[in-house]
């Protein structure tokens, strides 16, 4: 990427791109897949999104980080603030979402139905 480091709209949208997970390239090096971004009229670069799956363990990195701790080691009421994060984020239409998720939070997936039943029902 380096023609385009130095490019004020690259740096502009760096930290959305790195959020997501993304990967920025020269334009010229876009796949199909790969969403190209104009500014003025000319392509200044392309981004590589990350796979679904992989979107989520970096989702649940950036929990983790933020909460300073592993999230099993979290207590029962953050646990389901954090199904509820995801749950509005769509983590639970990736497959195995739920067994990701339970895994992390060092849970059952019986447990992760019933915070996602119980968010429902309030």
């Amino acid at each position: 990427m380096t023609g385009i480091a130095d490019d004020p709209f690259v740096a502009a949208v760096k930290p959305l791109v790195d959020a997501l997970g993304g990967e920025m390239l020269p334009p010229e090096q876009a796949g199909a897949d790969d969403v190209v971004l104009a500014w003025e009229g000319a392509d200044v670069v392309a981004v590589r999104l990350p796979r679904l799956a992989d979107s989520l363990d970096r989702i649940l990195a950036a929990l983790e980080r933020t909460s300073g701790r592993p999230l099993a080691e979290l207590d029962r009421k953050a646990k389901q603030e954090i199904v509820r994060v995801l749950e509005a984020r769509g983590a639970f239409s990736v497959r195995h979402g739920v067994e990701t998720v339970a895994s992390a939070l060092g849970v059952s997936r019986f447990t992760i139905y019933n915070y996602l039943n119980r968010e429902k029902g309030a």
